[in-house]
């Protein structure tokens, strides 16, 4: 991506930065060049991207901090912070995602957020639960990561080489989920 591709791509991030509408916000991405595998590899903070989504401010509410990719086929798709603040791989296949996307209301709910920290701990994992692999997504040949167990590839598109936008596709919800993926600098 040129300077001038990226700094437009962050200007408009930042007009958009509470929110956009969903057809806005994938214009936004198809223009958006592709990810290369070797890429993504790192640690990455994560943040939304407001679209009018129902998972829309959801992990964000629950402490999420990112995702990381140690290589194509470990990554943990889901890191949240433990009571420390370290960020801990969490197994997604343990969350209730028909609640996400039937119930999102419930989800939201504050009783909900004051129950999770009891919960995370038991959904900590140390083994991978996706993978990385090059797919063809909007017309786009790009990295995208295929979680292991859920109907879920969340494709990712470069606003720089530090800063992807993911688009998440969940078999179920009627729109995609958008998300910033800030590289961790060690």
């Amino acid at each position: 991506m040129t300077p001038v591709a990226e700094d437009a791509a962050r200007r408009w991030l930042g007009e958009h930065r509470d929110g956009a509408a969903v057809d806005e916000a994938l214009a936004f991405y198809d223009g958006l060049p592709a990810v290369a595998l070797g890429d993504m590899i790192g640690r990455w903070r994560g943040s939304g991207l407001p679209t009018g989504s129902p998972l829309d401010g959801l992990l964000e509410a629950y402490g999420w901090y990112g995702k990381e990719f140690l290589d194509a086929d470990t990554v943990h798709p889901l890191l949240f912070r433990d009571r420390t603040g370290a960020p801990r791989p969490v197994d997604p296949a343990l969350l209730p995602m028909s609640v996400l996307r039937g119930y999102p209301r419930l989800a939201h709910s504050p009783v909900l957020r004051r129950v999770w920290p009891g919960v995370r701990p038991l959904l900590y994992t140390d083994k991978p639960k996706a993978r990385l692999r090059a797919m063809d997504h909007r017309g786009v040949r790009t990295a995208a990561m295929v979680y292991d167990g859920l109907p879920i590839i969340d494709a990712f598109r470069h606003v720089g080489p530090d800063l992807v936008l993911g688009l998440m596709d969940l078999r179920g919800l009627p729109a995609p989920f958008f998300f910033l993926l800030e590289r961790e600098r060690s």
